[in-house]
């Protein structure tokens, strides 16, 4: 047995480190940290160093690869944390499988940096597209080390190696852009990034090798790995088709002004709800294996998605004209009205959390298919209606597409989890209200301090932060099953540093 064989065996048959909301609460730091470090970056490179036309060229160039390069995972990571009996053969497996599957779209995406950019006609995005397609070449040998990470709920490596990528993407980025290298130092940040996934997984993970390959029992890999691409492809085309259509129909500016607005509310829903739903992914699997119903938890986790993530993204969207004049300065101004858009169509996409992951592991990969061909079709068609009125509609039509999103997919998966629609709606009821409670202070502040357009930084802490209060307050009131949650993570959290503490000093 080689020592990469022995290293799966123990990672198929170890248990969780680490209960779900330790999990979670590493999740989180994981996010936040990564966040800041993203969010930094983002400003520096904004107002000193990147035009918005800059911006633009890396956005199409990194639009066009990874709408192939998206399927490079090929459900590696969802069949390790989905499998119900994951034997060290099986992972040796799904390992082989996913580094020949994703070199494969490595070279695809390296062979297309030529044509992306006759296609739009610019010369200078053929290196930017050529280097971010080299960097997938370096995405399959971190793929399975994090799954399993993963698997055992050990999100303290699972933080190391999100925050090593981003420090090392911010690092690389920051200093090429010093030295004038423009949108190429964006993609050389990109390449970073993915070396520092691979060295940091890899190390955590004892390094893990797919030698000597094995493709027996494959099959469930192949299934579940035609399905992901089908899925990867439909949110592929659904998240990347903005700035490849802007920038085909008006210009490299225009891509970056939309950018920055879906990029800044993407990274904030991120850092308030995303960093969680890989801990709920295995969590579920253990729920499903024990035989009891998934609606009851289901409706925990919408709770606490909507009830975190609504008022953020309000907050965003009623404040986005403060926030983009105040982090990027007065060129990145057209992009506020579009950070408010994007925000509110947020609302939408977290309105049912886990709609691609739950399929999966109860076997409903048709239907969620079939679903989700409908909501990229939805989302193409009102792009296309949108784009030639400008970028306005542009935004306005995201919004539009996560009402189509909640249409599709909310009967789905009542029918598949089993949770009554009343039920459904109380919860929305609640996180609702809390929003309302979370952005009323910014309103009342524009209306008795200052119009969105004088607002300054004082003002946006004050509102914000009294608007915070409120939302807290209102989850206690209302009786918000959040609430009882951040008490529960708290003492938890809490419980633990009293632990540390009491333990007696090693010599």
């Amino acid at each position: 047995m080689t020592r990469t064989d022995r290293l799966l065996a123990e990672l198929a048959e170890q248990p969780p480190v680490m209960s779900v909301r330790t999990a979670a609460a590493w999740a989180l730091v994981s996010q936040y940290t990564s966040f800041a470090i993203q969010f930094a970056t983002s400003v520096v490179l904004a107002r000193w160093f990147i035009t918005p036309a800059e911006l633009g060229l890396f956005s199409i160039a990194f639009a066009a690869i990874t709408l192939v390069a998206f399927l490079q995972d090929f459900g590696v990571t969802r069949y390790i944390n989905g499998e119900r009996d994951l034997t060290a053969d099986k992972l040796h497996t799904a390992f082989t499988i996913s580094v020949a599957f994703a070199w494969g779209i490595a070279l695809l995406a390296i062979l297309a940096s030529g044509p992306i950019a006759d296609f739009y006609h610019d010369p200078a995005m053929r290196p930017v597209a050529l280097v971010i397609a080299c960097s997938y070449l370096l995405v399959p040998l971190a793929i399975v080390p994090q799954a399993t990470c993963q698997r055992r709920m050990d999100y303290k490596s699972n933080t190391m190696i999100e925050v090593g990528s981003s420090a090392a993407n911010a690092g690389v980025a920051i200093t090429l852009a010093l030295f004038g290298y423009g949108a190429l130092a964006l993609a050389w940040g990109a390449f970073a990034q993915q070396a520092a996934r691979l060295i940091v997984s890899q190390w955590r993970a004892g390094l893990m090798l797919p030698w000597p390959l094995r493709v027996e029992g494959a099959a469930p890999v192949f299934r579940l790995g035609g399905t992901n691409s089908a899925q990867a492809v439909c949110n592929s085309i659904t998240g990347r088709a903005p700035e490849l259509v802007i920038g085909r129909l008006i210009d490299n500016a225009a891509v970056g002004l939309f950018a920055r607005a879906s990029g800044l509310a993407l990274q904030l829903r991120l850092l308030v709800a995303g960093a969680v739903t890989g801990v709920f992914y295995p969590a579920f699997r253990r729920v499903r294996d024990s035989g009891e119903p998934l609606g009851p938890p289901y409706l925990r986790v919408v709770a606490a998605y909507t009830g975190v993530t609504w008022p953020a993204m309000a907050g965003i969207a009623v404040l986005a004209e403060p926030i983009i004049h105040l982090l990027y300065g007065e060129r990145w101004l057209a992009a506020a009205p579009l950070l408010g858009w994007v925000a509110l169509s947020q609302l939408c996409y977290v309105a049912l959390p886990l709609n691609g992951d739950l399929p999966l592991l109860l076997d409903r990969m048709r239907s969620l298919i079939r679903r989700n061909v409908l909501e990229t079709a939805a989302s193409v068609l009102l792009l296309a209606l949108a784009a030639p009125f400008g970028l306005i509609w542009v935004a306005i039509s995201r919004f539009a597409h996560g009402l189509v999103f909640m249409v599709i997919y909310a009967p789905f998966m009542q029918e598949m989890l089993g949770f009554r629609w009343r039920d459904l709606a109380v919860i929305y009821l609640r996180s609702l209200l809390a929003t309302t409670a979370a952005i009323a202070p910014v309103l009342v502040g524009y209306q008795l301090w200052a119009p969105a357009a004088e607002a300054g930084a004082m003002q946006m802490l004050v509102t914000a932060g009294a608007g915070a209060l409120l939302w807290f307050i209102a989850l206690r009131l209302i009786g918000h099953p959040l609430f009882a949650e951040i008490i529960g993570l708290l003492g938890e959290l809490l419980g633990a540093l009293r632990h540390r503490r009491a333990q007696p000093a090693t010599p």
